[in-house]
């Protein structure tokens, strides 16, 4: 018995009956994969609810919310001492840099040398000590803001700059 609607249609009835057992296994693997995912759900709810009703739930998550509200303000209160740290820090001497050299080049040595010290606004000194048979000369030059109102000396000049740039050269020795 052939259905004349399917032959007016032009469909040959093999090809439908094909496709709806396609579509019969596709919706039965979707069913299957549901029900997987509800089971899942349902089992993460028996365990979040285990042993609690409504009033202690509750209560539980006003105890979270409390806990929150105090690590908040511990986190505002860190905030506020590191930025007292920070101004206070910059203030102090951080950076150095030194260069040795033969000042009078008698002495077979680098003996002499040139020593910079600078805060965080690269404002410090230079001592500059320099060795000879006679004696010893110790020169000290002061600095602000990176600059000396002194003429420096090479020496100097390397010792201030290794100074100056001394937290990108860490940076490079650190990522390298």
């Amino acid at each position: 018995m052939q259905s004349t609607i399917l032959e007016s249609i032009g469909i040959d009835p093999f090809y439908l009956f094909l496709a709806m057992a396609i579509l019969i296994v596709i919706l039965f693997v979707m069913v299957i994969s549901l029900h997987m995912k509800h089971a899942r759900l349902k089992r993460s709810y028996s365990l979040f609810m285990r042993g609690k009703d409504g009033k202690s739930l509750e209560e539980n998550i006003q105890g979270h919310l409390e806990k929150m509200e105090e690590i908040e303000m511990l986190s505002e209160e860190n905030q506020i001492e590191l930025r007292v740290i920070k101004e206070r820090f910059t203030g102090s001497y951080q950076k150095t840099g030194m260069v040795r050299y033969d000042a009078f080049h008698e002495m077979g040595g680098n003996l002499s040398f040139a020593f910079s010290m600078l805060d965080g606004n690269d404002n410090g000194w230079i001592l500059n000590v320099m060795h000879s048979r006679e004696g010893c000369y110790m020169y000290m030059k002061e600095i602000v803001r990176g600059e000396s109102y002194m003429e420096l000396s090479d020496e100097e000049t390397e010792a201030l700059e290794r100074a100056i740039y001394q937290e990108t050269y860490d940076l490079e020795k650190v990522n390298s």
